[in-house]
């Protein structure tokens, strides 16, 4: 990367971390006030830095990372693949990742054009957090058109990390050394589109290593784009077929935990960081969680279910009441609500469906 062009990386970077809504973004918890966190530096003893990564042979010795570091030890997915990717792998990984962060599963990327971008882009849809492990520092934008998406990252609560010091040029080996972090992040990795070579099998070879499960999604055949995939598959990956093995499979690996998960996300719910551990990053005692009311948990498992049904089905609402043995007026409250939040479209008929989700 040419310096004209590194410049102007970091120009932008500074341009959204030092507005208002990045730099000054406060969440209010009854009387409380408290400051997203933005640059932290991680060491290995430090009780933040993901206890995942000390499995790792060739760990990192320190992690920088702008935003929320709780999440770096949150559940969490992988979902990676092509970064010349077609219609499908798009869709694919918007998708799943989407259906993962609505469980309040952690979605980890690489912010690379492509299906990464498409994966973070289906975990904001869904109001979840993610993770981008970058191949420049944290503090980079790379690549430049990722820079309207890392601003939502960032306002989401999720995180930019990088073993790379700050201000730290994107480089080729970089990229291809930063797939280990992204599978050591992750319980499972997802591959939703491959080809022949791809450095996406270096994820799934880490991912392999650490004893966690690849998670492939079959790709057309004829498509250079789904060699890799359906290679994969052959060699004895766990095939993703439609939502209900995707789920399936989040339940497996999650275990107990996916229940609890489903109901709620508990770490969006945790406070923010003082300003101390902003600072150092390395001080211990994390705020107590709030947990939610059950009337809130019933809303929330609600709207969950109305939008997993919609996605599979349009219906009227007396239609979903039916089917989810609740009272009409409770569902129409609810489906209101998402129509006007623009995550529902009504057809000419009374029917819902989940709106139709833009391209990347």
């Amino acid at each position: 990367m040419g310096a004209t062009k590194q410049l102007a990386s970091r120009a932008l970077f500074d341009e959204l971390s030092e507005s208002a809504d990045l730099r000054q973004l406060t969440l209010q918890q009854g009387k409380q006030h408290c400051v997203l966190p933005e640059r932290s530096e991680l060491l290995p003893g430090s009780p933040l830095f993901p206890h995942q990564l000390l499995e790792l042979k060739d760990r990192p010795k320190k992690l920088y990372a702008l935003g929320n570091v709780k999440a770096l030890n949150a559940p969490a997915v992988a979902i990676v693949g092509a970064r010349k990717a077609t219609s499908y792998g798009l869709e694919c990984a918007q998708r799943f990742a989407r259906k993962a962060a609505e469980k309040g599963i952690t979605i980890v990327s690489g912010g690379a054009i492509g299906c990464d971008m498409a994966a973070h882009q289906g975990a904001l849809e869904a109001g979840g957090q993610t993770i981008v492990v970058l191949g420049s520092g944290a503090d980079v934008v790379y690549p430049l058109r990722a820079r309207s998406l890392f601003k939502e990252v960032l306002a989401a609560r999720g995180v930019l990390l990088s073993e790379a010091p700050w201000g730290s040029a994107p480089l080729a080996w970089a990229f291809s050394k930063r797939n280990r972090i992204i599978a050591a992040l992750a319980k499972a990795t997802l591959i939703v589109e491959a080809g022949l070579p791809s450095g996406t099998f270096q994820t799934a070879d880490h991912t392999l290593a650490l004893g966690n499960e690849v998670l492939v999604v079959p790709g057309p055949i004829y498509s250079k784009e789904s060699r890799g995939s359906n290679r994969l598959l052959v060699q004895g990956a766990l095939p993703i077929v439609d939502d209900e093995s995707f789920d399936d499979a989040l339940e497996h690996i999650f275990g107990s935990e996916y229940a609890s998960l489903a109901c709620v996300d508990l770490y969006a719910q945790a406070e923010h960081c003082s300003q101390e551990e902003v600072v150092s990053s390395l001080q211990p005692g994390a705020a107590p969680k709030h947990a939610l009311g059950p009337q809130e948990i019933v809303l929330r498992q609600l709207t969950a279910r109305i939008l997993k049904d919609l996605s599979a089905n349009p219906m009227t609402a007396d239609a979903l009441a039916s089917a989810l043995s609740k009272d009409v007026v409770e569902v129409i409250r609810v489906i209101t609500k998402l129509e006007i939040d623009g995550q529902i479209i009504k057809l000419r008929d009374a029917r819902y469906m989940t709106k139709p989700r833009r391209s990347i």
